[in-house]
């Protein structure tokens, strides 16, 4: 199966949290916080959302932040992604 989304939609999948910090010190499970860094899935064909156009500005591929509160978590085949408005999105990763 494959999540195709609509409108001004972005299908995310989180990027795994760190479990050491750049000192070497070994996280705790409970400590950590889900990181806000994704990697784009896929990309909804913006057009007409609210009677505004939409231009979607990132495409598959792309490393992202996003809104910390933002999204619905959805499952598919064992995996978990999120599903966030364009807007959502704060940043694109530059590497």
């Amino acid at each position: 199966m494959k999540l195709v989304p609509l409108g001004d939609r972005v299908v995310l999948k989180q990027l795994v949290a760190e479990e050491t910090t750049k000192s070497g010190i070994v996280l705790p499970g409970q400590s950590k916080e889900k990181p806000q860094q994704a990697e784009v899935v896929a990309v909804g064909p913006g057009g007409m959302v609210d009677g505004k156009e939409v231009k979607m500005e990132v495409k598959a591929g792309d490393n992202v932040i996003y809104s910390k509160y933002a999204g619905t978590e959805v499952k598919l085949d064992e995996e978990e992604f999120i599903v966030v408005k364009q807007n959502d999105i704060l940043a694109v990763i530059n590497n």
